[in-house]
C-alpha cells in the first residue's frame, strides 16, 4: 500500500488550480467489453463513481442496440440512476431518435460524436464528415431548445489508423463546425493514442487562432504508447481544465481496433493531486471502485495507480 500523505502536493507554475474530470468508464469503457455487463452492475458502478466525487459520469449511449449491444439497456439503466442529478450524467446520442429517447428519460447533458477524418466517419457513422455534421444539426438545435447541455466529441484528432497523420487544419475545421452548430464544449479525442505533447499544444494553439477558446475544450487521450499523462500535462500547460478519463483504464473503440484503453482516472487523479490541483475526487474510493469492477470483469486493472496501491493479497475479487 502507498504510504499515507502521498502523493505530496508540489505545485508547478502556470497550471490550473482545479480540473474537472469527465468520467467515461461506464460508457466508453464498458462499450468495448466483449461480454454484456448486467444492468445492475452498471448502475452500481455509476453510483460508486459518483460517490467517489467524479463530477460527471457518462452513463450510457442511446444508439441502436445493433451497433453497440453492450449499451442496449439504456432505457433500463437510466431510471436506476434517478437518485443522481441528471446534470452529472451525460449520455451519447447519435441522431434525433437517440435524443428523443434520452429526453424522455430526463437526460440533461448529451453528446454527439463526430470524426475529424473521412475514414472513421464512414466506419463509425456510415457517413462523410459533412453528412455527419448535417445529421447533428437538428439534434443540437433541439437540445438547445430544451436547454440541454451539448458536448461534441471529435475522434481521430491526432492520427487515423487508415489515413495516418491528420492535418491540424482539418481538425480545426470540424471543431469550428461543431461549435457553429451550437455545441457548448468539445472533447478532442486521441482515439488510437498516437498524440505527443508538442502535437497537443500545436493543435490547441491552432484552435485558439481559429476563435475556439480553451475554456470550451476538453481532452480525451488513449494510452496506447504510454503518452496519455504527458499529453494531459501539455494540455494543462495550455490552460485546459476538462480532462476525460476512464476508471481502471477501461475502454478502446469498437470501430478502431488499434485503440487501446483510455487514460486511467486513478492515474490522472494521482498526477493532479501531486500537482496540487483540486479535483474533488476521493482517490481511495475511486481505487476501491476500480478494484471491485476488475473483480466483476475477472481480470486485473491496467491502472498503474490501482496496481501500486493494492497489495497482492488484495488482488481483485468479485
Amino acid at each position: 500500500m502507498t504510504a499515507p500523505g502521498l502523493p505530496m502536493a508540489v505545485q508547478a507554475e502556470g497550471l490550473p488550480t482545479r480540473v474537472r474530470i469527465h468520467e467515461v468508464g461506464a460508457r466508453d469503457g464498458l462499450q468495448n467489453e466483449s461480454a454484456v455487463i448486467p444492468t445492475g452492475i452498471k448502475a452500481e458502478f455509476i453510483h460508486r463513481l459518483a460517490a467517489a466525487g467524479l463530477p460527471l459520469v457518462e452513463a450510457t449511449s442511446f444508439v441502436h442496440p445493433k451497433w453497440v449491444p453492450q449499451l442496449a439497456d439504456a432505457e433500463q439503466l437510466f431510471p436506476m440512476l434517478d437518485d443522481l442529478d441528471p446534470h452529472r450524467l451525460p449520455v451519447l446520442v447519435p441522431n434525433e431518435r437517440g435524443l428523443e429517447r434520452a429526453l424522455a428519460l430526463g437526460a440533461r447533458r448529451i453528446a454527439v460524436f463526430g470524426s475529424a477524418t473521412e475514414s472513421f466517419a464512414k466506419a463509425n457513422l456510415n457517413r462523410t464528415v459533412d453528412e455527419a455534421l448535417a445529421m447533428f444539426a437538428p439534434v443540437v438545435q433541439r437540445a438547445r431548445d430544451e436547454k440541454v447541455h451539448v458536448r461534441g466529441y471529435l475522434s481521430m484528432c491526432f492520427g487515423d489508423p487508415w489515413e495516418g497523420p491528420v492535418p491540424i487544419a482539418q481538425v480545426v475545421r470540424v471543431c469550428r463546425a461543431l461549435l457553429d452548430l451550437g455545441c457548448d464544449e468539445l472533447s478532442l479525442g486521441d482515439t488510437i493514442g498516437v498524440a505527443t505533447p508538442g502535437h497537443v499544444q500545436h493543435l490547441l494553439a491552432a484552435l485558439n487562432e481559429a476563435g475556439v477558446p480553451t475554456s470550451r475544450l476538453g481532452v480525451h487521450f488513449h494510452d496506447t504508447y504510454g503518452q496519455a499523462l504527458a499529453n494531459t500535462f501539455a494540455a494543462l500547460q495550455h490552460g485546459v481544465t476538462t480532462v476525460d478519463a476512464s476508471a481502471g483504464g477501461l475502454g478502446g473503440c469498437p470501430y478502431a481496433k488499434s485503440a487501446t484503453g483510455n487514460l486511467a482516472t486513478e492515474d490522472l487523479v494521482w498526477m493532479l493531486h501531486g500537482l496540487g490541483i483540486e479535483t474533488g475526487v476521493d482517490l481511495d474510493r475511486l481505487t476501491e471502485t476500480s478494484v471491485w469492477l476488475a473483480g466483476v470483469l475477472g481480470r486485473p486493472s491496467p491502472s498503474r495507480t490501482v496496481r501500486a496501491r493494492v497489495q497482492p493479497a488484495q488482488s481483485p475479487k468479485e
